[in-house]
């Protein structure tokens, strides 16, 4: 997504309630989107995030506007379900697919809920993506993708492979399928310093 204008771009960002979905969000509100999708399947958080943002929109002209004007979306569901995943990307320019289980000790002891939601909600995203006609999709990715030894690591290299071979099918569309891989980030929850 290197060089890309978010100007009159409409943006879907899913896990937007975790860490890098959070502070996308925050960012993309001085980009002058057109409208930003914040999708996540976790109520209490899209909460926070809605009051995170008024609070701080009254230092910010341009953020409140954009709230007020409806062109901050807050959308509740979870990547899982494929009909959820067509609706919210209905009309829209660009995805960033930050939903994701992350964390290695559980995605340890629940495998199976960690292949749901990183290899087949992936997969969803990237269906309903295409489906829409989407300009590009970034997958966010980890360093743990780099030779495996846990589920976690397993299922994010899955979705990057899947992701990636995206751009082999399809088709007439122009949609270009990506990924980006982050380290521990600082302060991110779960990370050294908060724990």
């Amino acid at each position: 997504m290197k060089n890309i204008s978010f100007k009159n771009k409409k943006i879907l960002i899913t896990g937007a309630t975790g860490s890098i979905g959070f502070e996308l969000v925050k960012q993309l509100t001085h980009m002058n989107c057109k409208t930003i999708r914040a999708f996540s399947n976790d109520e209490n958080g899209l909460f926070e995030l809605s009051s995170f943002l008024r609070k701080n929109s009254e230092k910010n002209l341009q953020l409140s506007k954009v709230m007020q004007l409806g062109k901050l979306r807050f959308l509740l569901g979870d990547v899982r379900d494929y009909n959820r995943c067509l609706e919210i990307c209905r009309d829209v320019d660009y995805v960033i697919h930050a939903a994701a289980l992350k964390h290695v000790a559980i995605c340890e002891y629940n495998p199976f809920e960690a292949i749901k939601t990183n290899v087949v909600g992936t997969e969803n995203m990237i269906k309903a993506s295409l489906h829409n006609n989407i300009k590009k999709f970034l997958l966010i990715s980890t360093d743990k993708v780099v030779s495996p030894t846990n589920v976690m690591g397993s299922s994010k290299l899955q979705a990057e492979k899947i992701t990636i071979s995206a751009n082999e099918i399809v088709g007439n569309h122009k949609s270009v399928f990506s990924c980006v891989r982050f380290g521990n980030v600082l302060g991110s929850r779960g990370s050294v310093i908060p724990t």
